[in-house]
């Protein structure tokens, strides 16, 4: 009897743990509406301040109106920036005194310093280029093309493709942490890819379907991650692999695409696309 009530209480103990792990958002602040169309947000650790990069309209390759906006951390519009026929951007990424930002065709480079493009990378035969990430090292960036089912990475000037068609479709979300690439796919699997030894497997499944799937990608710095849904949805992927829905803001309707996760301030930051605006929700 007392080893059955031992065991009983051993499993409600790691049950109230399991749930205490799982986070909750509260938001804390929104932008107005100037920030037209925002696809991706990104923390500059160096300046201490916010991209974000604002299609600007439609995400088609005719769109060369696309701006990138810098806001503060408490949601306060300073400048829009680089406005120089940038095509429908979306995903962005930092190395060194440069911003990368990812066109439909094109990687964008663009120096901080004087908000000019200084290059630009055309990737062979893309279709649209999504989201960006920097591995630990920062040197090597990587991008996914959403539409030619591939991934690519770009490392002193030069590219490479290295990952192209099943299981991939319509990849999307993509973030790099200790030699592996986690990549959100279009039905809503994570995948991770092994740098080195060129292994891809399953991660994390179960976060959208078809329609919509994984946008944004960050660590929780607890070996855990959170990723959007494009429709609007946020989850929790713990470290075993195990999504728990955050947000779900599908039927106001108000997407969740490319975030930032501010860990410092245990600030998760949401560019919410048609709606026009970025909400920030802390972190608990």
């Amino acid at each position: 009897m007392k080893t059955l009530f031992t065991s009983f209480c051993l499993c409600c103990a790691l049950s109230i743990t399991a749930m205490a792990q799982t986070p909750t958002l509260t938001q804390v602040w929104e932008t107005d509406t100037t920030l037209t169309t925002p696809e991706s947000v990104l923390f500059d650790t160096k300046n201490n301040v916010l991209y974000v990069s604002c299609i600007n309209g439609k995400s088609v390759p005719e769109n060369q109106e696309s701006f990138i906006a810098k806001i503060s951390l408490d949601g306060k519009i300073q400048q829009r920036i680089f406005v120089n026929g940038l095509n429908a951007i979306k995903g962005m990424g930092i190395i060194g005194n440069k911003l990368y930002a990812a066109g439909f065709f094109a990687i964008v480079e663009i120096d901080l310093a004087t908000g000019r493009v200084v290059n630009k990378y055309n990737v062979p035969d893309a279709k649209m280029l999504n989201d960006i990430t920097i591995d630990d090292k920062n040197k090597t960036l990587y991008v996914t093309d959403m539409r030619a089912n591939s991934v690519w990475k770009l490392q002193d000037g030069k590219l490479e493709k290295i990952l192209e068609g099943s299981p991939l479709k319509n990849p999307n979300g993509l973030f790099y942490e200790n030699g592996k690439l986690l990549i959100g796919n279009g039905e809503g699997i994570l995948y991770a890819y092994d740098t080195k030894t060129k292994d891809l497997s399953k991660f994390a499944e179960g976060m959208g379907n078809e329609k919509s799937g994984i946008d944004g990608i960050e660590s929780d710095g607890k070996k855990g991650y959170f990723t959007s849904e494009w429709r609007g949805r946020i989850w929790h992927v713990s470290p075993q692999g195990k999504p728990s829905l955050l947000l779900d803001t599908i039927d106001k309707p108000m997407n969740t695409a490319d975030f930032e996760y501010v860990s410092s301030k245990k600030l998760l930051i949401v560019p919410t696309f048609l709606r026009n605006k970025v909400v920030a929700y802390k972190v608990n």
